[in-house]
């Protein structure tokens, strides 16, 4: 069978042209600099594992999606990643085992899955994080929360917001205060998904229907949840989400769907995810959760965010770069100088170069940039 265009890229994969990718770049270094400037030290792990370490590691997130092949040096199955937490969780595990706690840490770096999401059909992300290994308090959650809203609006974000989430609420009520039977709290969890009142009644999760209102401006949904009467099952939950919220301090807007799952299958107490004006989509998700899975392990609070719909729209909107046409025989020293402040230079390498041709703004004349 012969191949339509050799030169097509395969699905959900794609080139960044010259604006995008100097977008990518200012876009990642801002965020890098905001959880540098929180004391959070980078690691870089590798793209490819043992899958059996990565697997061991990534409790909720979906493993399918996960390229693997046999390495031809050890004969094993190794994965390339779909996800940099797990790896993080390896790294605290192990070589910063003995590391003072609370570990922070931050990443930046791709990602790439199997296959795309129902809306959005890219293989290959650009994912960047922070993770306080060690506590999942209050103080914890809020120094993640506040640092993942700087990060976002130093990159350039407009209009922040986030909405909570409480990962564990059915478990929690389904001990005591709502009484489910164990075959009972996957079906009253889907209904709470896709809000379905009915669904919920016939699922006998009646009690539960109240937490379908409970949703939408922060301080109206709190004061919803909190006349839900769960013989003080929440009162603990309802209290850090409320401290929270008040050490934010208006920095971002805020909302609450206290039964939201989609994305929060690992989290514990807390989940929250990250949006922005004109983005389509979520910017990022975080939350507590223990780094080896299964309810075991050590405690931690995290964020990851996917900038990519972000620096799309902050490609878009910047102007081209400024830049100094250099004729032929121009001063090299001068031209070095010029660097040196800021300038970006392009050099001319025949007669047929000029400033029009070559996009610049400026034309070294007389030994200074003048504009054309």
């Amino acid at each position: 069978m012969t191949e339509p265009n050799s030169d097509l890229l395969p699905e959900g994969l794609e080139d960044r042209l010259p604006r995008e990718a100097a977008a990518t770049t200012r876009v990642m270094r801002s965020l890098q600099d905001v959880m540098h400037g929180h004391g959070y030290d980078r690691v870089l792990p590798p793209m490819i594992e043992f899958e059996r370490s990565l697997a061991a590691r990534m409790d909720g997130i979906n493993q399918r999606r996960m390229f693997r092949f046999v390495d031809p040096a050890s004969l094993r199955m190794m994965g390339l990643r779909s996800d940099h937490t797990p790896q993080i969780g390896r790294i605290a595990g192990t070589r910063l085992a003995a590391a003072a706690r609370p570990l922070r840490l931050c990443y930046a770096g791709q990602v790439l899955t199997i296959k795309g999401d129902a809306l959005d059909p890219a293989r290959e992300r650009l994912q960047c994080g922070a993770e306080l290994i060690g506590t999942d308090n209050v103080a914890a959650a809020t120094e993640v929360v506040s640092i993942a809203i700087e990060a976002l609006q130093a990159a350039g974000a407009q209009g922040v917001s986030v909405d909570f989430t409480l990962p564990d609420l059915v478990d929690t009520l389904a001990a005591k205060a709502f009484p489910l039977a164990p075959q009972q709290i996957e079906a009253v969890r889907r209904e709470l998904d896709t809000k379905d009142a009915g669904g919920l009644v016939d699922a006998g999760g009646e009690a539960y229907v109240p937490l379908l209102y409970a949703t939408g401006d922060f301080d109206t949904a709190i004061e919803k949840l909190s006349a839900i009467d769960a013989g003080g099952a929440l009162a603990s939950r309802i209290a850090a989400l409320r401290e929270i919220a008040a050490t934010l301090g208006g920095t971002a807007r805020l909302t609450l769907d206290p039964s939201e799952r989609h994305g929060f299958e690992y989290q514990s107490w807390l989940g929250f995810t990250l949006y922005a004006d004109g983005v389509r989509g979520a910017l990022g998700r975080g939350g507590t959760y223990r780094i080896a899975g299964s309810g075991e392990g050590e405690v931690a609070t995290g964020f990851s965010l996917y900038p990519d719909a972000l620096i799309a729209q902050v490609a878009e909107a910047e102007p081209a770069p400024e830049s100094v046409f250099l004729p032929l025989g121009h001063d090299r020293d001068v031209a070095a100088r010029l660097r040196s402040i800021g300038w970006r230079t392009v050099a001319a390498l025949s007669e047929a170069d000029s400033a029009a041709t070559l996009g610049c703004t400026h034309e070294l004349r007389g030994g200074e940039p003048v504009k054309l």
